[in-house]
């Protein structure tokens, strides 16, 4: 069975990806933030002979807080430039009442607020209290992710069976897993929530809520809208590709605990709606949007359209709108689309019309008013180390902390399963002074998990916690032989490497 398209026959390969020509007037060029200083060299938080006397300039003078609303509205290599200029506007410069609003203006206050519920930076009592000038440092320079494997603390528990093609998300401080393709063809039905400990690092058990609603698929997808989920498409038992719309919401109750209601969603009668599909790509952007691109139709073709699916405010009903934009990613399957920030997503990969897997990157750009498009993003691998590894389909892209993206897993045109981290930054694209590179390969300690291909993953509401669950993994036989094929069931945390 292969979990790209829904197909058991294999694929035939030609070979290196497809290399799109580069339109020089819609495209990100990397090279564009070679020009700034480097963050060590900036980062320095000491003293510089260079330092100058400024107490009598009437901008030392300034109120603290009028003086953090100005450097609030510095891009930061101007506040560290800033910061060398004399003692005083150093030790400003540098303290938790500046950085810590910083890293609300960058990352969003979600994420901020949860890394301080977590005990990880703010609070001065506790023994691992990182200043929140130092995060942002190690979170713009980081190296490395630590891998830790979660299991169920009570022995003989009912857990979910193995599975490729599902999805996962994050609510709640819960995992909610659903559907998948597993051991015998079968194509699952039932939905899963594993509730977390306090260090969002235990699972303290899983729960099985739901079966039957949805019906049985796989290669759907699955996307969290403030406490909701909406599900769309997938492949069933038979092959057959689906076009429906289903909304889930968690309750919590004394009595029962926490469950979870699935109920399909009234899109009309009358509005177009996306062809049937499986191993397509979606994700949530703001407003109560849903979008879907690309993957596999009833004919088995390989698709390239994108739809953005416009929910209620209470979400009862929704409307689909097809996208049509002048300059478009190839058609493709097996890929990833992330929302970036409110109003953009940014999509890798995949499988392309020719089999070819792809290594490409596009930018969907919502935010113009009348006139969405996408946005080919160059760069050039050539300089990368293990850039030639890149190209993959089955992977997954999530949006962690500093908003890049920890790409992981996934399969080569020779179906040959991927155990690597990547991370991509999304500042070097906005030409940020961040990263001379738009892609590095991480470093991975701790667990060793299985290469895998067509898991799924999600991130904690920090970023700093990507949840990995199940895929496809190798068997006792070569990858190419079907019978050869394996189907995993770990569950592991990858924890970005910050040191305090």
């Amino acid at each position: 069975m292969s979990y790209d398209d829904g197909s058991t026959s294999s694929y035939t390969t030609t070979g290196e990806p497809n290399k799109k020509p580069i339109n020089n007037s819609s495209s990100f060029s990397s090279n564009q933030t070679n020009n700034f200083p480097p963050f060590p060299l900036l980062f320095m938080g000491e003293s510089s002979n260079n330092h100058h006397n400024f107490d009598n300039s009437p901008i030392s003078n300034l109120v603290q807080d009028h003086f953090f609303s100005i450097l609030l509205l510095l891009p930061i290599n101007s506040i560290l430039s800033f910061a060398q200029t004399c003692k005083k506007f150093n030790s400003l410069a540098s303290s938790d009442a500046l950085w810590e609003p910083i890293c609300r203006r960058d990352w969003g206050p979600t994420c901020v607020d949860s890394l301080k519920s977590s005990c990880f930076v703010a609070n001065y009592g506790e023994v691992n209290y990182m200043p929140w000038m130092k995060v942002y440092k190690q979170v713009a320079q980081l190296g490395s992710v630590s891998c830790l494997k979660l299991s169920d603390p009570v022995v003989h528990t009912l857990v979910p069976c193995p599975r490729a093609s599902h999805s996962l998300n994050f609510v709640s401080n819960c995992l909610v897993l659903f559907g998948g393709g597993c051991e015998g063809g079968r194509h699952l039905d039932d939905t899963w929530i594993a509730c977390l400990g306090y260090d969002l690092k235990t699972i303290l058990k899983w729960q099985k809520v739901t079966s039957g609603f949805p019906s049985g698929r796989f290669g759907h997808t699955c996307v969290v809208s403030g406490e909701y989920f909406i599900l769309f498409g997938g492949i069933n038992d038979h092959g057959v590709r689906l076009n429906d719309t289903w909304v889930g919401n968690i309750v919590h109750s004394e009595t029962i605990g926490i469950t979870l209601f699935w109920r399909l969603l009234d899109v009309g009668s009358t509005a177009p709606l996306p062809p049937p599909r499986g191993a397509h790509a979606g994700c949530c952007m703001e407003n109560r949007r849903m979008l879907i691109h690309g993957g596999i139709g009833p004919d088995g073709v390989r698709l390239g359209d994108l739809w953005i699916l416009e929910m209620s405010e209470n979400f009862s009903h929704g409307t689909w709108h097809e996208i049509l934009t002048n300059l478009s990613p190839p058609p493709r399957s097996g890929h990833t689309l992330t929302c970036i920030n409110h109003t953009q997503t940014l999509l890798f990969g995949g499988r392309g019309l020719g089999y070819d897997v792809l290594d490409d990157v596009w930018i969907f750009d919502a935010s113009s008013e009348g006139n969405p498009h996408w946005v080919l993003v160059q760069f050039d691998l050539s300089s990368t180390p293990w850039g030639s590894n890149l190209p993959r389909v089955g992977h997954s892209a999530t949006l962690i902390l500093g908003g890049k993206l920890l790409m992981y897993g996934g399969e080569n045109s020779q179906r040959c399963r991927k155990n690597d981290f990547w991370l991509f930054d999304v500042n070097a694209v906005k030409k940020q002074p961040f990263s001379s590179r738009m892609w590095r390969k991480l470093k991975s300690r701790g667990y060793k998990p299985k290469a895998r291909s067509f898991h799924a993953a999600c991130s904690d509401d920090s970023g700093r916690l990507v949840y990995v669950f199940g895929g496809m993994v190798d068997g006792l036989l070569p990858p190419a032989e079907q019978s050869g094929l394996g189907f995993d069931g770990d569950v592991f945390a990858v924890e970005l490497c910050l040191s305090g």
